[in-house]
């Protein structure tokens, strides 16, 4: 089992990278009237076949040719399940695979939500390939951050040039921070 909810969130991206999405949008949605904590992967990767996605809950099953185990479904899966939440995946070849984790936010199980910010940079950062549309909401309060505006503003500039990459983190950070206001919630 992972330490925080955003390593499971890191982990399965890099699935959607491996399968050569070109874009892959996460939600990150606190609410705590409802008290529930979402996370939504979608990407418009490869897919997988219903074989595929009938196999991709089990630990054991893998599509990787470097290892024989594949956990990171798994391990989401079972993270949102033990705390009383829901987990569903969706899979078509040729269109994309969306992945959602639904938490009971109050739930002594529940894994704290972890680094969001640094996740989604590193991201960003490392898979300048892809775009990313990422969505953080609490209650009432939510960001956006589109990747795509950012390349129309910046033209051929990469992401990973120190300024840019500082941006880049200094928008995740201080909006985290605004939609929080201030706290550390999740």
């Amino acid at each position: 089992m992972m330490t925080e909810i955003s390593l499971n969130v890191l982990d399965i991206t890099e699935n959607s990278v491996k399968a050569k999405a070109s874009l892959i949008k996460i939600t990150v949605d606190a609410n705590t009237a409802a008290d529930r904590l979402s996370i939504t992967i979608d990407d418009n990767g490869c897919g997988m076949t219903s074989e595929q996605l009938s196999k991709v809950t089990d630990p054991f099953f893998t599509t990787r040719t470097t290892r024989k185990v594949g956990l990171g479904v798994p391990f989401f899966k079972q993270s949102a399940e033990m705390t009383g939440g829901s987990f569903d995946i969706r899979s078509t070849p040729g269109v994309g695979t969306v992945i959602s984790a639904s938490y009971v936010l109050s739930s002594i199980d529940r894994m704290p939500l972890g680094d969001m910010v640094s996740t989604m940079h590193q991201l960003i950062v490392m898979h300048q390939q892809c775009d990313f549309l990422y969505r953080y909401s609490y209650n009432d309060k939510s960001f956006t951050l589109d990747t795509r505006e950012f390349r129309d503003t910046l033209g051929d500039i990469p992401f990973d040039v120190p300024e840019v990459s500082l941006f880049i983190k200094n928008f995740l950070k201080e909006n985290t921070e605004e939609v929080n206001a201030g706290q550390n919630v999740i």
